[in-house]
């Protein structure tokens, strides 16, 4: 099987298994129940504490299921703690008339449905139908990956095509209840994203490539519209969008990990209790401008310069690193954490971040991660 290089003229795109995608206010409402794959279906929500207690959504979703609810886990925390995992698979996996999760929220709900997938797979041999109605920007819906935190605190994860989500709802309704930081934050995670995926060795050219220029065109336009009215429907939904097309041309061919700064998330995030979309507040734009001094990757953020309103300079290595310089003004702008001030990780942890993320524990590449963490703090 060919893959995708960076020779845009040669490469290989592998679609997921997503079946649909809507978006617009009153997403849910119109289209959840329709969704669902079969007249008899019974559904079971996984979800956060806060989400089922501090808003009406996960009710309204219930609601909205009537007969065909079978169940709410409630106790998704921030990075999917095995524990809570292994609790909510029992819950499921105890009721053989459940065909379809519904994981509402961000990231963690979403991979904790995935995860549960998985293991009731392990167990059964059959594969649940998954509907996620998203709340944050983090893209969790668009790929095969879940991730979970160990007991140890280390982040692990499973994957498998059949991981991705069936139907996509994004609801602007919905994200109204997102609290501002939170959506802002994993705005940059989907900048994260877009700008990972843009020099990853295996991208396709056609549409992820294309697709994640202008999905950081919108969310550097309209991150900053948010900022400045959280109520404006039309801003969310764009933003929305642009998170799906961040990620959601991603393929199933796609080899490894996104990147150096999504490693460096996982090293800061689970571990020290740092959310992921502030882990690429901290790290993307230092990723960036040290990806700069790289040709081919230099080469590929550089293409991102018309889209941020910059004119190319046709020294890829100079634009690459004004882009990581644009994307450290804009964590700034927005009032986002731009270093570990707020968090506690001890000047000791700095190798064995580095080491964590680079799977090093020296050399070149190393020593250069290790400077970056240095300068976090």
């Amino acid at each position: 099987m060919t893959d995708a290089t960076y020779n845009p003229l040669g490469g290989l795109w592998q679609p997921t298994q997503l079946q649909k995608l809507y978006y617009g206010s009153e997403t849910v409402a119109e289209h959840l129940v329709k969704s669902l794959p079969s007249e008899r279906s019974k559904a079971f929500i996984i979800t956060g504490n806060s989400l089922a207690t501090k808003t009406p959504l996960v009710k309204h979703v219930e609601d909205l299921l009537s007969s065909r609810h079978a169940g709410t886990f409630s106790r998704i925390g921030e990075h999917a703690p095995v524990a809570q995992l292994d609790e909510a698979t029992e819950l499921v996996g105890k009721d053989s008339s459940i065909d379809t999760v519904i994981s509402i929220g961000g990231g963690s709900p979403i991979d904790s449905a995935k995860a549960i997938n998985y293991r009731l797979h392990e167990k059964t041999g059959k594969w649940l139908y998954h509907i996620t109605i998203p709340t944050t920007l983090s893209a969790g819906e668009c790929t095969m990956m879940a991730g979970f935190t160990e007991s140890n605190g280390v982040k692990t994860g499973v994957r498998g095509k059949e991981l991705v989500p069936h139907i996509v709802l994004y609801d602007s309704s919905f994200a109204l209840h997102t609290p501002q930081r939170l959506w802002l934050s994993t705005g940059m995670r989907a900048m994260d994203h877009a700008v990972e995926l843009l020099y990853h060795p295996t991208a396709s050219e056609v549409p992820a490539r294309w697709m994640v220029l202008q999905a950081a065109q919108s969310l550097f336009t309209n991150l900053p519209k948010y900022k400045e009215n959280p109520k404006d429907e039309d801003v969310i939904t764009k933003l929305q969008l642009a998170a799906f097309a961040s990620l959601g041309f991603l393929g199933t061919n796609i080899k490894g990990g996104l990147g150096l700064s999504h490693a460096l998330g996982y090293s800061l995030g689970s571990p020290y209790g740092i959310p992921h979309g502030i882990t690429s507040c901290l790290t993307l734009g230092h990723v960036v401008k040290l990806k700069a001094s790289e040709p081919a990757a230099a080469e590929q953020i550089a293409r991102l310069m018309p889209f941020l309103g910059e004119k190319p300079s046709g020294d890829n290595e100079k634009d690459a690193e004004n882009v990581g310089e644009k994307i450290l003004q804009l964590v700034r702008r927005l009032d986002l954490d731009h270093d570990l001030r707020h968090y506690k990780v001890a000047h000791d942890q700095i190798p064995v971040i580095a080491k964590r993320a680079t799977g090093q524990e020296d050399g070149e590449l190393y020593s250069k991660v290790e400077a970056l963490v240095k300068g976090l703090f």
